[in-house]
C-alpha cells in the first residue's frame, strides 16, 4: 500500500516515514503543497496525508485542486489542535479524516487503516486471475488448495498485474508505484521481484504466468 506524506516539518516527516515503512507501507515524502498536488495527481497512492500549513500551497488548497481534478484518493489532514475552522473546511472540501497535532503514532496508523478499510468496503478483498486468488488484506496467494504469503513489494506488483489484465506495465511504472519517485533502488530490482513471483506462481501450479515484452513491460496471461 502506497502513501503520499506532505509535511514540511522535516523531523516529523522523517519520523512518520520511518513508522509507516516499519508497518509495511511504501511512502513518498514531500515538503510543500505544490509537490503534494503534483504527486497526488498521479493517482499512484492509496492514501494521501496532507499537513494544512505548508509553503507554496496549503494542504487545503492542494486538496481542493485534487478533488476538482477528480482525484478520489482518501485524504487524512494533519491540523493544529486549535484549527477548528480548517478542519471543517477540509472536510467540506472532501477530506476523509483529520488528525490534530500533536498525535500518537498509533492513532495515525489506526486512522490510515480505517480509511483503507472504508475504501475496501466498495471492492472485494479478493482478486482473481486464472486459478489463483490474491487476498489484499493478508497478502495471501492461493490456488484453492494451498497458499503462501507474499512480501509487501511482491504483493503490490502482483496486485498491479492482476488488476490490469492484458495491460503491459512498464518497469518504470513498477518503480514509481512501489519504490517511489525518489527511490535509490536500481531498476533491476523489478526483474528480481518478477523472478520471485514467477517461482511462487509455479509453486502453486498457477495457470497464469508473467510474460515479458522486451523494452515494453510485463503482463499476466493465462498459460497456453
Amino acid at each position: 500500500m502506497r502513501i503520499l506524506l506532505a509535511e514540511d516539518e522535516k523531523e516529523l516527516s522523517n519520523a512518520l516515514v520511518a513508522i509507516l515503512k516499519h508497518n509495511n507501507y511504501s511512502v513518498d515524502a514531500v515538503y510543500d503543497g505544490a509537490d503534494a498536488l503534483d504527486y497526488g495527481l498521479s493517482e499512484n497512492y492509496d492514501v494521501l496525508i496532507l499537513d494544512i500549513m505548508m509553503p507554496k500551497m496549503s494542504g487545503l488548497e492542494a486538496l481542493e485542486k485534487l478533488r476538482k481534478q477528480g482525484v478520489q484518493t482518501p485524504v487524512l489532514m494533519l491540523t493544529a489542535k486549535t484549527e477548528i475552522e480548517d478542519r471543517i473546511a477540509g472536510l467540506d472540501m472532501g477530506a476523509d479524516d483529520y488528525l490534530g497535532k500533536p498525535f500518537a503514532m498509533g492513532e495515525l496508523l489506526a486512522r490510515v487503516r480505517a480509511m483503507t478499510r472504508r475504501k475496501s468496503e466498495f471492492t472485494s478483498n479478493l482478486i482473481e486471475s486464472g486459478n489463483i486468488t490474491l487476498n489484499k488484506e493478508n497478502f495471501e496467494l492461493s490456488n484453492g488448495k494451498s497458499s503462501l504469503r507474499l512480501g509487501n513489494k511482491e504483493f503490490q506488483m502482483l496486485e498491479m498485474l492482476i488488476s490490469n489484465p492484458k495491460r503491459l506495465i512498464s518497469t518504470e511504472q513498477f518503480m514509481e508505484r512501489i519504490w517511489g519517485y525518489d527511490s535509490e533502488a536500481e531498476i533491476n530490482v523489478v526483474w528480481v521481484y518478477i523472478s520471485y513471483l514467477r517461482k511462487k506462481l509455479a509453486s502453486l501450479d498457477a495457470n497464469v504466468k508473467i510474460k515479458a515484452v522486451r523494452g515494453v513491460g510485463y503482463t499476466l496471461e493465462e498459460c497456453e
